[in-house]
């Protein structure tokens, strides 16, 4: 799919790396569950069928555990009319439409290809934003859609689900099987949860490493598009100063999809390294959109 979004060849490296990269350690940690459990069915069919799952249900996965559900042209017409617009001023198929019946304000896009992508709006996102916020941020997820980054860190993140299931499943078996095992089998398990943590920690760095720079890509993507850094910055600002006053349950139960945000779910407090941010600070991406602003000319952009 070729779109009129701006293209990014430091993202389009910078994802082929990653996969490279992810690429060689899943290898690595295939082979290593085999050798620890001696099975070499049990492990690539396993492997495969989470993979698969993950790759060809990814959407549907994300508008469960975010109460998402599609919603026509009738049900929703000014989302599906900013959606129409952004699609054929960029020259891209229309994605599904979802509704999120969630306060935390926040959007995000899913799916395999543009063929079955779908975009989602929460319902606290829609009640906080202008019309120019909202179509700033749909042009956002589109962009990642244009890009193929969802596809990209939909099937990234698979390693480090993974791996991290593989790291609980063994800790449970040894805490509450440890009785009935012999030594040796004590010391597969502990090997496992060696491996698969070592695993989880790099697919987890270079993931979030790839989540940073897409998002910059993103957003500058969105606002070649639709010519308003200011209306997107604008946007930012509130979703960023609202989601610190969103109920902890809520956070905990959207963290799991950050990489997939428009702004990651974070409560207030909440101390995250750069290192291990799945976005880039607030400060960081306004000041790239106060470039852009200053790039296109437009009013206001020095004090943007």
């Amino acid at each position: 799919m070729r779109s009129r979004f701006e293209p990014d060849r430091q993202l389009t490296a910078r994802m082929v790396v990653t996969m490279f990269l992810l690429g060689l350690v899943y290898v690595a940690f295939i082979a290593a569950l085999i050798v620890l459990l001696k099975s070499v069915v049990l492990v690539v069919v396993i492997a495969a069928g989470l993979l698969g799952a993950q790759y060809w249900f990814s959407d549907r996965i994300a508008l469960y555990a975010m109460h998402g559900r599609l919603v026509t042209a009738d049900e929703q017409p000014q989302l599906h009319g900013v959606i129409d617009r952004l699609c054929a001023a960029a020259d891209m198929p229309k994605p599904r439409v979802a509704i999120s019946d969630m306060d935390l304000p926040n959007a995000f896009a899913t799916g395999r290809n543009a063929d079955h992508a779908v975009v989602c709006v929460t319902t606290g996102l829609r009640r906080r934003l202008t019309t120019e916020e909202l179509e700033g941020v749909l042009a956002h997820e589109l962009s990642h859609v244009a890009h193929r980054d969802v596809a990209v860190i939909t099937i990234a993140s698979f390693l480090g689900v993974i791996a991290g299931l593989i790291v609980r499943f063994a800790f449970y078996s040894q805490l509450f099987g440890g009785g009935r095992r012999d030594q040796n089998t004590a010391v597969v398990l502990v090997a496992v949860m060696a491996v698969s943590a070592l695993v989880y920690a790099l697919s987890f760095l270079l993931i979030r490493a790839l989540s940073r720079y897409r998002e910059l890509a993103a957003d500058r993507a969105g606002v070649m598009l639709t010519g308003k850094p200011s209306a997107l910055a604008s946007a930012l600002t509130k979703v960023s100063g609202d989601i610190a006053r969103i109920p902890t349950e809520d956070l905990r139960t959207a963290q799991a999809f950050n990489a997939f945000f428009f702004t990651p779910a974070l409560g207030p407090g909440t101390a995250v390294a750069n290192l291990f941010s799945t976005h880039p600070s607030l400060e960081r991406r306004l000041e790239a959109l106060a470039e852009i602003s200053a790039e296109l000319g437009e009013p206001g952009s020095r004090t943007l």
